[in-house]
């Protein structure tokens, strides 16, 4: 990676409002936003739509190198593109979220998508979301934040998000799927979950998103000394 490049690196919890928090810092600091889970998410949603059975780990490498994703900037948002498809909205739903976790253990996986990121951190300033962004992607980023909040807050977050979609899905399922999502993410044997030994913990549990945003921008102004007003 440039070491010239500033790369904040965003890890945490499912539903922890990572990919929030880190597009309003993208925006404020004029840095290129990188939402990691949307790539395993569509990478999840290539093998759903090619009938891969997600066991197969010969299948899935086979198929792995036909799957294209790239971000695109479009009408001020960042949108995913799967072969040259808009997935944005399709890999939110439940169905994904009930099988990316099957998916982002895997190592041929994980090896073209961190490939992606690592390319993507070399060519522009980043702020990267995701769950290893800050232990394996970039271990030596500039800023590390580790994000949580209490499981029921969370899932009634995620509740609320997916009603707003008019997707009928029940908090008992949402809860259900982040405690699964949790357990998959910590034990897997592969890249888990780990907060970083240099990353600063944000617990949003009772923080509004103002407050939030002006936390972490003020520990990354700290800890990048990047001045905003220059």
């Amino acid at each position: 990676m440039n070491k010239l490049n500033t790369v904040i690196a965003i890890d945490g919890f499912s539903s922890c409002g990572k990919s929030t928090l880190a597009k309003q810092l993208a925006k404020t600091l004029k840095f290129a936003y990188v939402d990691s889970g949307a790539m395993y998410r569509a990478m999840t949603y290539h093998f759903i739509q090619n009938n891969i059975d997600l066991h197969d780990l010969d299948a899935i490498a086979g198929c792995v190198d036909t799957a294209h994703i790239e971000f695109r900037y479009i009408n001020e948002e960042n949108r995913i593109f799967l072969n040259d498809q808009d997935v944005s909205e399709e890999i939110r739903k439940m169905y994904i979220s009930e099988k990316v976790s099957k998916v982002s253990p895997i190592a041929c996986v994980r090896k073209a998508l961190v490939n992606i990121q690592q390319r993507l951190g070399s060519e522009h300033n980043i702020v990267m979301d995701g769950r290893d962004i800050g232990t394996q992607v970039f271990p030596y980023a500039t800023v590390k934040l580790f994000m949580t909040a209490d499981p029921k807050k969370r899932a009634e977050r995620r509740h609320a998000e997916l009603c707003a979609k008019n997707e009928a899905v029940s908090f008992d399922e949402i809860y259900t799927n982040l405690a699964q999502r949790d357990y998959d993410d910590t034990t897997r044997a592969e890249s888990p979950l780990v907060c970083a030994s240099d990353a600063v913990v944000l617990d949003n549990t009772d923080l509004s998103m103002e407050e939030q945003f002006n936390l972490a921008l003020e520990i990354i102004q700290t800890n990048a000394k990047i001045n905003l007003h220059q």
